[in-house]
């Protein structure tokens, strides 16, 4: 197996257009796990811990641009406020450890559906840049993945990072496990409100063949009491949380039925968005 290490964004893209089939590796909390229990072994891995562009975060006009190389506690620290959908999931991630290595870059680059930063991402309406010696482009999050752990990166391409609007109104992130901490989700949900546009976003987790939006879920924002702020009226709530279900695709395997997950999903549904809405009817947004 080589070990390719470059020190720069230009070297990285060069080294992945010769070596295509190199594994990129930052956090390394998933290839190493797949490492260790021969389920890959790749030809190369291609080293990205020194390219020092990637661990970079910045405003960029009205967006947040975030380098794939960012960790899990630097997003809960230094972003925590501006993002805190992706803060809260940020949090549900493995251990200290793990949250001190892991990233959302590794995240994406696994496109695993059970990732616990996917929910947020497709909320929130993130892009994912993505990189080659042919150029860049960014893909809309709910589209960049494209099946289980599959998802539209190019064999030539890596993931430079992610664009994501900071939070214009209350966000939430909730997660099913078999236990309280570092566990994978049975299922996950983000929501993020939008009172000025009078919009809510959705992103389900582990409930698919990919992370998911619910579109039928997010058309009941025209039902909300924007104008008044009143609370949330209980039978709005409960069908909000029956559309997030009913856009789920969920399976059984060993961590859940598919029934389970969405029972699940419908309660994750209403109790994040009575949450979400008892902050906006609070808080001045």
């Amino acid at each position: 197996m080589d070990f390719l290490r470059p020190s720069t964004w230009d070297e990285a893209l060069a080294a992945k257009a010769a070596h295509p089939d190199a594994v990129p590796i930052a956090g390394g909390t998933d290839v190493m796990v797949e490492l260790n229990f021969d389920r890959r072994r790749p030809a190369a891995l291609l080293d990205l811990t020194r390219v020092a562009e990637l661990a970079d975060w910045s405003p960029d006009g009205g967006v947040l641009r975030v380098g794939a190389g960012v960790t899990y506690r630097r997003i809960i620290d230094e972003l925590g406020r501006r993002l805190p959908a992706l803060a809260m999931a940020s949090r549900t991630v493995g251990s200290p450890q793990i949250r001190n290595r892991g990233t959302v870059g590794g995240n994406l680059g696994s496109a695993s559906p059970a990732g616990d930063a996917h929910p947020p991402l497709l909320a929130c309406g993130a892009e994912v840049e993505l990189a080659s010696v042919r150029g860049s482009r960014r893909v809309r999050a709910h589209e960049f993945f494209a099946g289980p752990k599959r998802s539209v990166l190019a064999a030539d391409e890596l993931i430079a990072g992610f664009r994501i609007p900071p939070a214009a109104g209350a966000q939430q992130f909730a997660k099913v496990g078999t236990r309280n901490a570092m566990v994978i989700a049975v299922c996950s949900f983000a929501l993020a409100l939008d009172p000025q546009r009078r919009t809510v976003g959705t992103g389900i987790g582990s409930a698919g063949p990919t992370p998911l939006r619910a579109p039928d879920a997010e058309a009941l924002a025209g039902e909300f009491p924007w104008d008044t702020k009143d609370s949330l009226p209980e039978p709005t709530a409960v069908r909000f949380g029956e559309l997030v279900a009913a856009a789920a695709r969920p399976i059984d395997d060993v961590r859940g039925s598919a029934a389970y997950r969405r029972h699940a999903l419908s309660v994750l549904g209403a109790r994040t968005l009575r949450w979400a809405w008892e902050e906006y009817r609070c808080g001045s947004t």
